[in-house]
């Protein structure tokens, strides 16, 4: 699932190209798009608000797409080819210079812009770690609700902050030395307080506006700093691996309703 960076940075992307110009085709394949005239509207500006990517168009209206597990935005040169099939097609909105094209998109609606605050999925997000004004005391108190959760299934539930997935969750602890399957309620403020502060800063560092980036960009995210590829993360992804800090084997194992996988260090994280 694309995680709060990857939306991030597609936002970028789609705002550079967007924004400013007005819509001169649409094409849809989702039925609850078809209602409004989309064609001749200005693309205002391109958001987001956690994992939700928000596209604002002239005429108060708001397209919010949410990728859930295979969704992903791409943007392309009017005419050139695309690099996914077209029956992968949810969504085309093209200007004169440029199409987007959300592929495999489960989750798209029109709003009103009067109508987002109210907006169900929205108003219910915890603080958004991406955003400038991120209320880091609200976020650790929602976290400090979490009581008897497992903190690693805690941080995945996006009414406590809004845009951390698999791949930082286990990041994220690792970094803290925090076992991923201690409840909320054993971790002090100063450890939860770490959790926060450690999301925040590894998510904006992987929002460069230097670099583009339309679907999972995998390749792109790094958490330990180094720029070698097969360096770029601590734990995600190596299970049965060497911890890169103390060389005791990296676990994996699903957790949480929804079993997905978290990898820790036992040796770092006990």
């Amino acid at each position: 699932m694309p995680e709060g960076d990857t939306i991030f940075r597609a936002a970028q992307t789609l705002q550079r190209a967007l924004a400013g110009k007005p819509v001169v085709f649409f094409e849809s394949m989702l039925p609850a798009l078809d209602r409004v005239e989309i064609t001749g509207r200005t693309i205002d500006r391109v958001s987001t608000a956690g994992k939700h990517l928000l596209m604002h168009f002239s005429g108060d209206l708001v397209l919010r797409t949410h990728m859930r597990m295979n969704g992903s935005w791409h943007i392309y040169r009017r005419g050139e080819r695309w690099q996914r099939p077209r029956r992968d097609m949810r969504v085309v909105i093209a200007t004169d210079d440029f199409e987007a094209v959300g592929f495999s998109i489960p989750e798209a609606e029109l709003i009103a812009t009067r109508d987002l605050r109210r907006h169900d999925d929205l108003r219910k997000l915890g603080p958004d770690l991406l955003a400038e004004a991120f209320d880091a005391g609200e976020a650790l108190r929602r976290l400090r609700e979490r009581g008897d959760t497992a903190v690693a299934d805690a941080l995945l539930n996006q009414r406590v902050m809004a845009g951390i997935g698999n791949v930082y969750k286990s990041e994220v602890l690792f970094l803290c030395r925090i076992n991923p399957f201690t409840a909320v309620q054993s971790l002090d403020d100063t450890r939860l307080a770490s959790i926060v502060e450690t999301a925040r800063r590894l998510l904006r560092a992987n929002v460069s506006e230097g670099l583009a980036a339309m679907t999972t960009y995998a390749g792109f995210r790094r958490t330990t700093r180094r720029d070698d590829p097969q360096q770029r993360l601590w734990v995600y992804g190596r299970a049965r691996q060497p911890c890169r800090r103390c060389g005791t084997s990296i676990r994996v194992k699903a957790q949480g309703t929804d079993a997905r996988l978290t990898y820790w260090c036992p040796g770092c994280q006990g």
